[in-house]
């Protein structure tokens, strides 16, 4: 298979992901102001899932344009991928509807957490059928954010039964992190400046 249509079927789910995320934002009843505060959670658990979603979506985008050929267990692990990441919806809902309560961030986390490890997969098979010298491999390096973010989520889910606001935090931080551009595949693949 080819490598675009790997990723036209990817980009195809991660926009009904979206869709299906939007979706969930209920219009209120009434025309006042007050009428928008009890949709304060779920708009702003929307807009953080939403920039996790798009982080994916950037992301991968970049990834495969490392890949020179798409092999059967590179397609498993993109599905795998794609399965956590259609699991966003739910837990954005969820924990958006329940005011950002303990159970719900905690599996908002744990959804965080597998979407994180599938990637790595999808990343590390890549990184295997491209050879020793990927350009995958090249560019991530040793990858400390890749590392540090399945570490910092799987701290943050039972810290959600402590206090939910300190595992939305670190969900926050790791956003955050990684919304700074990063640009190691775009150098790689364009080569040194000359």
């Amino acid at each position: 298979m080819e490598k675009n249509r790997l990723e036209a079927f990817s980009d195809g789910v991660i926009a009904i992901i979206i869709t299906i995320m939007v979706l969930e934002l209920k219009v209120p009843h009434g025309d006042g102001i007050d009428t928008l505060a009890p949709l304060l959670p779920v708009f702003l658990s929307y807009v953080l899932s939403f920039i996790y979603v798009g982080i994916y979506w950037n992301n991968h985008h970049h990834m495969l344009h490392t890949v020179h050929r798409v092999t059967g267990p590179m397609l498993w692990a993109n599905l795998h991928l794609l399965f956590w990441l259609s699991m966003f919806p739910f837990a954005t809902g969820w924990m958006g509807e329940n005011h950002f309560s303990a159970m719900p961030a905690a599996v908002y986390g744990a959804v965080l957490l597998m979407a994180a490890i599938a990637y790595f997969v999808l990343q590390q098979l890549i990184i295997r059928s491209q050879g020793v010298d990927s350009l995958l491999k090249r560019a991530v390096g040793r990858d400390w954010k890749g590392k540090a973010s399945p570490i910092l989520y799987a701290a943050a889910i039972p810290l959600a039964f402590v206090s939910s606001w300190l595992s939305l935090g670190i969900y926050v931080l790791v956003a955050l992190a990684w919304l700074v551009p990063d640009r190691r595949i775009e150098r790689v693949l364009n080569g040194p400046k000359t």
